[in-house]
């Protein structure tokens, strides 16, 4: 076990020195991303180098709903409303410590001060199936949930902690009005992520509102930029489809003559109702109920031209793992040398 996730640890490395160092301070100095889907952001994704030459696709994005309230000052009443989940894999065995993901607020009202706490859960995947064309991929059993609770301090290690940043627009905050944020988020230190590489998951992302403590807030969670590859994302034939181009030919903005195939990974993103149950013995790792999921789809003009209406959606998100100790990153980083370099609603 040691043996190979040492190894793991090295393709990780690898990876990102030809991707390029993150250039933001949230995900800790030790923390390096494993898999990647950017934000669109008006073309601007200033928080991972870029792999597409003169920015990301120049549209806003918008948010899905994910948002689960309640009205009770009983710390053990469940919350209830709306998720969204999307689909990974990537190639390491190497465990997620830190999530970083965007979203923002239904007509940016942040009610008292924000979302306090967030849901995220790990949970197993349900493949489609291959006699149903009609039939789609979703979350399956939850494998770690947990929930994580807002900091103004800087992130520790381990801590169950996130922080809140306002992401700048490039010429302010256009048509969707909702501001954007980044979060990010050190998981519990017992209840990492261990997965299995090559192995489809699902991550779900719930804000948790306590309407008489935060106000009625509707938050929601930001879609990936579709023009930017996940170097990361398994690939078939180790995953099928995995990442990859799923439109025919590029797509071509007729008013701003952006042109790009669509990158997407595996299956739809998806939203259903939720419940949320407070475990009394264990706050921070409740209980959840998913009774249903269906597949969502960009929009446009929100998030391109009027093709991409056409095309699944994926959600913005990074997942990040944790290097050796120092003593142990100088070996890694002399030892990556020797590797072959891999191939390059708004809220409503």
């Amino acid at each position: 076990m040691y043996s190979r996730s040492c190894t793991s640890i090295l393709l990780v490395m690898a990876v990102a020195i030809v991707c390029g160092p993150s250039v933001m301070a949230d995900p800790l100095p030790d923390e390096i991303s494993k898999f990647q889907q950017m934000p669109l952001n008006n073309g601007l994704t200033p928080y991972y180098p870029n792999p597409v030459t003169g920015g990301g696709a120049p549209y806003p994005g918008h948010d899905e709903l994910s948002t689960a309230s309640r009205t009770s000052t009983d710390p053990l009443q469940p919350w209830q409303g709306v998720y969204m989940a999307d689909d990974f894999a990537d190639h390491f065995d190497t465990p997620v410590v830190h999530v970083r993901w965007w979203g923002s607020y239904l007509e940016n009202f942040h009610g008292q001060g924000g979302v306090k706490q967030f849901l995220i859960s790990f949970e197993s995947d349900v493949p489609k199936s291959p006699t149903d064309p009609n039939s789609f991929s979703h979350p399956g059993v939850p494998l770690s949930n947990q929930i994580v609770t807002v900091t103004a301090g800087p992130l520790l290690p381990g801590s169950g902690t996130y922080t809140e940043k306002f992401v700048p627009t490039p010429g302010g905050n256009t048509a969707p009005l909702e501001g954007l944020y980044e979060y990010n988020a050190e998981l519990h230190l017992d209840k990492y992520f261990y997965q299995q590489p090559d192995t489809v998951y699902w991550l779900k992302i719930v804000a948790l509102v306590d309407v008489q403590r935060d106000g009625n807030i509707q938050w929601g969670w930001h879609n990936r930029d579709w023009s930017i590859p996940d170097p990361l994302a398994s690939t078939p034939p180790a995953v099928i489809p995995g990442e990859g181009i799923i439109s025919a030919v590029p797509i071509v903005d007729p008013a701003t003559g952006f042109t790009s195939p669509v990158w997407h990974f595996q299956d739809d993103a998806v939203s259903g109702g939720v419940t949320v149950i407070p475990n009394p013995t264990m706050p921070n790792m409740p209980d959840v109920d998913q009774p249903d999921w269906l597949p969502q789809h960009y929009w446009s003009p929100w998030d391109g031209p009027s093709e991409i209406n056409l095309y699944s959606k994926d959600l913005a998100f990074e997942l990040y793992t944790r290097v050796p100790e120092p003593s142990g990153v100088a070996f890694v980083l002399v030892s990556s040398v020797s590797l072959p370099m891999f191939g390059r609603r708004r809220t409503k």
